[in-house]
C-alpha cells in the first residue's frame, strides 16, 4: 500500500518541492548530471550547453528558491537561508524526492560549495563534482587571496540596497566579459528578476561565507574549472580549493574573461566537462 501523503506534512513538501523550483528533466541517458545556477541567475543559464549533453545524459535543471524565475516569492526565507547549509539541505531533499543517486553535480559559482556540502552529508548520492568558478571564501585573510576585501563587500552591499538597478547594471558589467554583449544582458536579465530585498540578503549569505575548513572532508572526486580571468574566483582561490579538498581533485582552465564560461565560452567548456565524462 502507497503512503498517503496528503496526510504526511513532510512527503507532502517533498512531493510539492520540484515542482516549486521548476525542476526539467532532459535526456534518456543511464548517468545523470544535475546542472546548479549560481547567485542572481536561474536555469536558464546553462541553456546554451545542455543540448550538448542531452543526447546521451539525463539532464536535471532546477531553480533556486532566490532565483527571479521561482514563481512563489515566499519560498525564499532570509531567516532560514542565512548559511549554504541550507540550501545544501534542500538539494538533497530534491534529490531524494526525485530518486536520484550517483549523479554528477555541476554547481557554478556558490553552488559549488553547496555541492561540496551536501556531498559531505550524502556521498552516496554523488558520482563527481564540477565545480564551475566556485569558491569557499571570497573575503581576503593575511594567507588566503579571497578576491574581495571587507570593504569591498561593505560597498557591494550598500551599492545594491541603495540603487539596485544601478548596481545590476554595473555588476553585470564586472563580471561577465564586457565585449560580450548578449552575455552581459542575458546575466543582468537574470540579476534584474531577482528582487532587491533578495539579492542584499543573500549575498551576505554567499559573501561573508568561509568554507576552507570543510574541504578535507569531501572526498567525492571533483574538477575545478575556472577561467583565465575572473574577478569573482581568483586563480589563487582555485588552487587553495585543489590543494585542500581530500578527494581526488584535478583543476582545468577555459580561456575566457569572467564569471560565466556557459555564456561566454560554451564550446570549450562543454569540451571540458566532455572530457571529465570520459
Amino acid at each position: 500500500m502507497e503512503p498517503n501523503v496528503n496526510n504526511n506534512p513532510k512527503m507532502l513538501e517533498k512531493k510539492w518541492l520540484s515542482t516549486a523550483l521548476n525542476v526539467r528533466s532532459q535526456g534518456l541517458g543511464s548517468e545523470t548530471i544535475v546542472f546548479a545556477h549560481g547567485y542572481g541567475t536561474d536555469q536558464s543559464i546553462w541553456d546554451k550547453i545542455t543540448p550538448s549533453f542531452a543526447e546521451n545524459y539525463r539532464v536535471v535543471l532546477f531553480d533556486w528558491p532566490f532565483s527571479g524565475a521561482v514563481k512563489d516569492p515566499s519560498l525564499y526565507d532570509p531567516l532560514k537561508y542565512t548559511s549554504l547549509e541550507a540550501f545544501a539541505d534542500e538539494f538533497i531533499t530534491l534529490m531524494d524526492q526525485m530518486d536520484l543517486k550517483v549523479v554528477t553535480f555541476v554547481g557554478h559559482s556558490m553552488s559549488g560549495m553547496i555541492g561540496c556540502l551536501a556531498s559531505i552529508k550524502r556521498p552516496e548520492l554523488f558520482k563527481r563534482l564540477i565545480l564551475l568558478g566556485a569558491s569557499p571564501r571570497y573575503i581576503n585573510t593575511d594567507d588566503y587571496e579571497g578576491g574581495f576585501t571587507s570593504s569591498d563587500i561593505e560597498q557591494l552591499l550598500q551599492n545594491i540596497e541603495s540603487n539596485y538597478e544601478n548596481w545590476v547594471s554595473a555588476f553585470s558589467l564586472l563580471v561577465v566579459d564586457p565585449n560580450d554583449e548578449p552575455s552581459v544582458n542575458k546575466f543582468r536579465e537574470c540579476l534584474k528578476r531577482m528582487r532587491a530585498e533578495v539579492a542584499a540578503s543573500l549575498a551576505k549569505t554567499v559573501f561573508y561565507s568561509d568554507y576552507r575548513d570543510i574541504l578535507d572532508k569531501v572526498e567525492t572526486p571533483c574538477t575545478i574549472i575556472q577561467t583565465s580571468s575572473d574577478i569573482v574566483v581568483p586563480h589563487n582561490a582555485a588552487v587553495y580549493m585543489k590543494n585542500k579538498i581530500k578527494g581526488k581533485v584535478t583543476l582545468e582552465f577555459v580561456d575566457t574573461k569572467g564569471h560565466f564560461p556557459q555564456l561566454t565560452a560554451r564550446l570549450q567548456l562543454v569540451d571540458v566537462i566532455k572530457g571529465v565524462l570520459g
